[in-house]
């Protein structure tokens, strides 16, 4: 193994830890832990213990009181996301002869995650920006696993069709990512509370309009009215119907790789991830969003991107 692949697995692996890692915080409701970046309370280093130092806090951010166990999980996540954002620098500049574009798109995508860190915390929370760091942190799952992928060691034979079921399933997969990041970041998880029905109807009541208006407030329309209980369950609604049209070009794919000894395997993992996150999304809507759950959904999503950017690139000849 070169050492640009094996700093690349490095970052790869932390990727995957931050990705569901930024999923918890943001679902035990510490995404405001902190109300200043990078920083916490003006500390860099630590959150506001000492007595001294919330006066000193209450003072610099009035109407902000500190709780330290939600600013340790903020900041938790912003040293080891830095982390991260080290290994890529240093993976992208070992893999650049190799893969000049992702080794340069890398950079760009930590330094634009980082901005939208930042606009997290000072915009409080505005779905577009959430939904957008979510979206982030999965393209840098997705452009390590172009680095870190080893060299096929023999040819293997694109079965009939595969090629294009791929592309399409890896297109849904990140339309879906988005839609359960617009599902999470406007906080309609709950918005339909049975299953497979909607509030009993299989169409129940929607209004797609003000539920996806991006530029808006968390909670509100474009007008700043209050969002409708319709507009939650569109939100929600959407997530259900890009998740049966995953299923369906998934599973089809699943069924093409299957007629090639050598793609079963990856077939064999394919279905299992889109099980997974399907009994996990059922899971999440009869239970009540469990956090352990609702963390492991979002952790499910990522390993079934970094799959399907796998089956891509080896069916593509690489």
């Amino acid at each position: 193994m070169t050492r640009a692949r094996a700093i690349a697995l490095l970052a790869l692996y932390l990727a995957l830890f931050v990705v569901p890692l930024g999923a918890y915080v943001r679902l035990s409701d510490a995404g405001l832990g902190c109300p200043d970046w990078p920083g916490c309370y003006g500390k860099l280093v630590g959150v506001p213990e000492q007595a001294a130092e919330h006066q000193a806090a209450a003072l610099a951010f009035p109407g902000k009181p500190v709780e330290p166990a939600k600013a340790w999980k903020e900041m938790i996540h912003r040293y080891v996301a830095g982390a991260l954002g080290l290994l890529v620098l240093a993976a992208s500049v070992l893999a650049w002869r190799r893969h000049p574009v992702v080794s340069t798109a890398l950079p760009a995508v930590i330094v634009v995650q980082a901005l939208l860190g930042m606009w997290t915390v000072t915009l409080l929370l505005k779905p577009v920006i959430v939904t957008s760091h979510l979206l982030g942190g999965m393209a840098v799952v997705a452009l390590l696993t172009l680095l870190a992928m080893a060299p096929s060691a023999e040819p293997r034979a694109a079965p009939s069709g595969a090629p294009a079921l791929a592309k399409l399933a890896l297109v849904l997969a990140v339309g879906q990512i988005f839609l359960g990041g617009w599902v999470s970041s406007n906080y309609a998880a709950l918005a339909c509370a049975d299953f497979p029905t909607c509030h009993g109807d299989w169409l129940p009541e929607m209004d797609f309009s003000p539920a996806f208006t991006f530029l808006r407030e968390l909670g509100q329309t474009g007008d700043g009215a209050l969002l409708s209980a319709a507009a939650m369950t569109a939100i929600h609604w959407a997530h259900r119907l890009g998740a049966l049209l995953l299923l369906l070009a998934g599973g089809a794919l699943v069924l093409r790789l299957r007629t090639v000894p050598a793609w079963q395997p990856w077939a064999f993992v394919l279905t299992t991830l889109l099980l997974l996150q399907v009994g996990m999304g059922i899971g999440n809507v009869l239970w009540s969003l469990p956090l352990p759950l609702a963390v492991a959904h979002n952790f499910g999503a990522a390993l079934l991107l970094l799959h399907l950017v796998a089956v891509n690139m080896r069916l593509g000849g690489r």
